[in-house]
């Protein structure tokens, strides 16, 4: 399965699973919370959501002294771990994985929110909180909309109150 990005660009090509951006001018603004509350909306209506992250610092998803890890620390490229339930995929990169190639391997999945990216090529919510400022950094067809505890920003576009999970919920299946 495919990604659905928002673009009239020929390489974002249209596909089965409609993918969503959430991002913010800063950390603190309160991205996760949102990703959290729309995530329980949508697993509430019986969609089943995939998520991607992105991450400004250098993670650690592994843990030291595990078998994983220790692949790794022996100079592996790469180390799977696998059970009944889920599985996991560690893989060492020269740079940054583009997103629309991490987003092509998640499988089984309705919808797909994005925490970040905000360069990237995927249709948004912004996330804008008054004590960070109060401007929306977004622009174009790829914002859809702004998430924002100031009632009375002009975005352009359809305004939701940060906690409004549920009319955001609705507003994104509707695209």
């Amino acid at each position: 399965m495919g990604v659905a990005v928002w673009s009239s660009a020929p390489y974002y090509a249209m596909s089965k699973i409609p993918a969503f951006s959430i991002v913010a001018a800063s950390s603190g603004t309160g991205k996760t919370t949102l990703m959290e509350k729309l995530i329980a909306e949508f697993t509430r209506r019986g969609l089943r959501v995939g998520t991607v992250k992105d991450d400004a610092h250098r993670f650690q998803i592994d843990h030291e002294g595990k078998d994983t890890w220790r692949f790794m620390q022996a100079g592996a490229r790469a180390a799977a771990i696998v059970s009944g339930q889920q599985y996991a995929l560690i893989q060492r990169t020269e740079e940054k994985k583009d997103l629309l190639a991490v987003l092509a391997l998640i499988e089984d999945v309705d919808i797909i929110l994005v925490e970040g990216f905000k360069a990237g090529p995927l249709p948004r919510i912004e996330v804008v909180r008054r004590e960070k400022g109060e401007s929306v950094i977004s622009g174009g067809e790829r914002l859809l909309a702004v998430a924002t505890d100031i009632p009375d920003l002009a975005a352009g576009k359809p305004v939701f109150h940060l906690d409004d999970a549920r009319g955001i919920a609705d507003f994104l299946l509707r695209q």
